[in-house]
């Protein structure tokens, strides 16, 4: 007889609940468990206390008469074929549903940071770079693939995407984030959470909250932020990819705020995610993240406490191995049985408590490098390189110069491979095993797009110097950029200061390109040098990107996702800084950056005709509609990205000088034209007042129609009328933009 739990019409959560209360709390508590095989105990680790705790988490076979939570990272931990890979796990899947009397599998879930973090797979732009792009319609494409792929192989959950906001780029895990905008995260992360959902992965928020926002930009530091700056800037991001998004997870950050780490953190895991945002689905932990209430924040007292902690504010599955959560230790009742629901009903609606479920059957050929997935990769790299710089039109270079090429970056794979990428995350720790997939350096792309250009290592006598400078990514000090691995400045590493001083020396023009997980420093070479390209670890097909782009082949079309600070020193940059924030008297440090937020440059011209606003006055309720037109009066075909920031003349409280609101791709032919129209409703004017309350206030306003937030074309003065009004969770959190 097929019981309720096991019968496919009833709801997940009627389901859910029926197995739940035929459980033990043994089994219970096994659901809220991960087990970590093959991770590391004294070698090299790949998370924080890996070889601290693993040795100390309970075994797979501990559990396995009880069940099993979640799998953790069967692809991404040592090196696997993955048809090898698929086989292996189906088989640990029957291994667990023998054990247990329900005949449950385990949740597997796996890194997607950069692309599925598993040899042989395909690795795409970090995240950076898709903020580079203000293309949320390819990054869903591309996220969709992805989970496409993990799902193929036995995948449910993946860890990503990093919804935090840049506050300051010397922190390690810049190059994870999408930028520092909250309005271009939110969107580009969504985008990536629709492909990754659609695709039947769970998507993972990560890290809920603050993280990014830590004192000196040190990993883990604690959060120095007010309530203001949470509500505004650090939260609306996970709002939308939960709300517009679908997300089914969300992974609490390691920092504290205010002395509350996040994953004790009651009101933010419970009362504003739960209760406010009505989010249903689970909440797991960073990577030790429960052990980290004991041991380094120093909240808890053992184990057991730091469980209950976690347990309460609203954690329900310890990864990465079952350590505090664990059935040697009693849970209160009531807790568990939550978290345990919310487990087992997330279970539900992937079908793992079917009563036909089956695990992927592995041994045939597998494929995570197909040639879609490198053209999606392709087109990534191409559409997120920015051309910052392009003095007398030094750029596009033609075949037949003499090109210096200076700078050990380019000719190593790593300076197009960000930290999540399997070859840097895992591969480096295997130094005899093959990359698994093509990584051409920029020095092979660069002969293999200019055939007959000639190459030298001295620029003396040169046409033209490219002078290639950036980082390594890593792990935990391994690399220049990645987790773990934290600035001091945003000098270039590795003494590429000096490089660029010598190339500058040697009297062929020089063209810096700059491959990176972070913005650096520049200004010491602005008025030196021709060009300046930006390229964000650019992946597998990056090296022909950055080519196709100084070629002129690729039409550079990258905007900034960050800003590109003129001195090492005066940071974090200004951007969504209020009017003292800023350059200005009575402080002789000046923040303002080299290149803006949302900068960038094209090898043709547009011009902006002067937008159409219908009803300029609009109640503190109702929405504006402008249009304008865009005409590519250059010579060949371009990508414009047209920019609309509010500015907020007068407000309750000191407001950012102006802040992204909406964005759209405009791609012409020579001479085309194309109308471009946007609908801002005027939820997106509010912002978190004195007393707590996010509202609307009437009064003015000014929408800048804008090429970057410096470089403003027009502005549409709007009036918003009628009575203050209060917003929530239900408010308009999108400027939609059709281009005709």
């Amino acid at each position: 007889m097929v019981k309720p739990w096991q019968d496919t019409t009833l709801p997940a959560h009627v389901r859910a609940a029926d197995l739940l209360a035929r459980m033990t709390t043994e089994e219970k508590t096994a659901q809220l468990s991960s087990v970590w095989i093959g991770a590391d105990t004294d070698g090299a680790d790949v998370a924080p206390g890996q070889n601290t705790y693993a040795a100390r988490s309970a075994a797979l076979d501990a559990l396995l008469p009880y069940g099993l939570g979640q799998l953790t990272r069967p692809f991404a931990t040592v090196p696997v074929e993955p048809a090898e890979g698929a086989a292996r796990l189906a088989e640990l899947q029957r291994t667990i549903r023998a054990g247990n009397r329900f005949a449950l599998p385990a949740l597997a879930h796996e890194e997607c940071l950069t692309g599925f973090t598993a040899w042989q797979a395909t690795v795409f732009p970090t995240p950076l770079a898709w903020g580079a792009t203000f293309d949320p319609a390819l990054v869903t494409e591309m996220a969709q693939a992805i989970g496409t792929s993990m799902r193929a192989v036995g995948i449910h959950q993946g860890l990503a995407p990093v919804m935090d906001v840049v506050r300051d780029a010397r922190w390690g895990r810049t190059e994870e984030a999408i930028g520092e905008d909250p309005y271009l995260v939110g969107t580009i992360g969504t985008a990536y959470v629709r492909g990754l959902e659609a695709a039947g992965i769970v998507a993972t928020l990560k890290h809920f909250a603050g993280y990014s926002a830590s004192r000196a930009a040190r990993n883990h530091a604690p959060a120095s932020i007010g309530p203001r700056e949470l509500a505004d800037v650090i939260l609306p991001p996970f709002e939308m990819a939960l709300r517009d998004g679908g997300a089914r997870s969300v992974m609490p950050a390691y920092n504290d705020i205010d002395g509350l780490p996040a994953h004790a953190h009651t009101w933010l895991l419970t009362h504003l995610l739960r209760e406010q945002w009505e989010f249903t689905g689970t909440v797991v932990s960073d990577y030790y993240g429960v052990s980290l209430l004991e041991e380094a924040h120093r909240v808890a007292d053992g184990e057991a406490g730091a469980a209950r902690l976690a347990l309460t504010a609203g954690v329900d599955v310890e990864l990465p191995a079952a350590r505090c959560f664990s059935p040697a230790d009693p849970l209160p009742e009531e807790l568990l049985d939550r978290a345990a629901l919310r487990v087992l009903t997330q279970k539900c609606e992937l079908g793992l408590l079917d009563p036909d479920w089956e695990p992927v059957t592995g041994g045939a050929p597998v494929d995570l490098n197909p040639p879609h997935m490198r053209e999606l990769a392709q087109k990534v790299a191409q559409e997120s390189v920015v051309l910052l710089a392009n003095d007398s039109g030094a750029l596009p270079l033609s075949d037949g110069l003499r090109i210096g090429l200076v700078g050990p970056l380019a000719h190593e794979q790593a300076a197009m491979l960000g930290c999540y990428t399997f070859p840097r995350h895992v591969g480096i720790h295997h130094p005899d095993l093959p990359t698994g997939v093509e990584v051409p350096t920029l020095a092979e792309a660069l002969r293999t797009e200019l055939p007959d250009a000639v190459f030298v290592d001295d620029p003396a006598g040169a046409d033209v110097c490219l002078a290639v400078v950036g980082d390594r990514s890593g792990l935990f000090g391994r690399g220049s950029s990645g987790e773990g691995c934290d600035a001091e400045d945003l000098e270039l590493p590795y003494g590429q200061a000096e490089l660029l001083d010598e190339a500058m020396a040697c009297g062929a023009p020089v063209v810096i390109v700059v491959l990176s997980g972070r913005p650096y420093a520049l200004g010491r070479w602005a008025d030196r040098a021709t060009a300046v390209v930006q390229a964000f670890f650019p992946g597998q097909e990056g090296g022909g990107a950055v080519a196709g782009v100084l070629s002129g082949r690729v039409e550079p079309s990258g905007r900034l996702p960050v800003a590109v600070p003129r001195s090492p020193g005066g940071q974090p940059a200004p951007y969504l800084a209020p009017p003292l924030g800023r350059h200005g008297f009575p402080s002789t440090v000046d923040p303002t950056p080299l290149f803006p937020f949302g900068h960038g440059l094209s090898y043709t011209e547009f011009t902006w005709d002067t937008p159409e606003c219908e009803a300029p006055e609009l109640p503190t309720d109702g929405e504006a509609s402008i249009r304008l037109t865009v005409r590519n009066t250059g010579e060949r075909s371009g990508t414009e990205v047209v920019q609309l920031y509010l500015h907020d003349p007068v407000g309750s409280v000191a407001r950012p000088e102006a802040r992204l609101v909406g964005y759209a791709r405009v791609t012409l032919d020579a001479g085309a034209s194309a109308e471009v129209h946007a609908t801002f409703p005027a939820d997106l004017a509010a912002y978190t007042g004195a007393d707590g309350r996010r509202v609307v206030e009437p009064g003015a306003l000014e929408l800048r129609v804008a090429a970057s937030s410096e470089h403003v074309h027009h502005t549409v003065p709007l009036t918003l009328t009628g009575a203050e009004r209060e917003v929530g969770h239900e408010r308009r959190m999108r400027c939609e933009i059709r281009v005709k």
